[in-house]
């Protein structure tokens, strides 16, 4: 049986528990996002656009959209955390969009149309940071899964994903 299909005898990796915590992070951060108080100016959020005045904390802006968006995330972090590839796809691919989402707040004008998100800067630094966290967590712990607990590199079709080089 391949490690794929046998962690549930072993144990789960390390990169599924990550992942497992970011998406529930995500399902959490899209909670706060509806709740009064947690979210200030409340009143004021909007479906989408940067009209909306609603921050997270009192600093990250927000829309009913964007708070979608993370419990969308959360979801998928905790159904792919339950495989290994799937967590790995998570945190590499996820921060990849985080990575292409802070792109974007920086080229967009913060105050037209397109910022649909809705962005600030605030937003923007923590897209950065996610993203690498994300990618970094998702390289490092995959390859440490491709390593067993006795210290010995596992053959190539009982590897995570059965990929020869994780």
């Amino acid at each position: 049986m391949s490690a794929v299909n046998s962690s549930s005898q072993r144990g789960k990796y390390p990169i599924q528990y990550a992942a497992v915590g970011v998406g529930a992070v995500f399902l959490v951060v899209g909670i706060l996002g509806f709740i009064p108080g947690v979210t200030t100016g409340y009143d004021g959020m909007t479906f989408a656009g940067h009209e909306s005045t609603a921050m997270l904390l009192g600093i990250f802006h927000i829309s009913i959209l964007h708070n979608i968006v993370h419990l969308i995330f959360g979801v998928a972090g905790l159904l792919l955390g339950r495989s290994l590839p799937g967590s790995r796809y998570y945190l590499v691919g996820g921060g990849i969009v985080y990575l292409v989402l802070w792109v974007y707040g920086l080229v967009v004008d913060l105050e037209s149309g397109a910022n649909f998100v809705p962005l600030n800067t605030a937003d923007n630094w923590l897209h950065l940071f996610l993203g690498i966290g994300m990618i970094a967590l998702g390289i490092v712990l995959w390859r440490m899964s491709a390593v067993d607990s006795a210290g010995r590199s596992r053959a190539a079709e009982d590897r995570p994903g059965g990929f020869a080089n994780p």
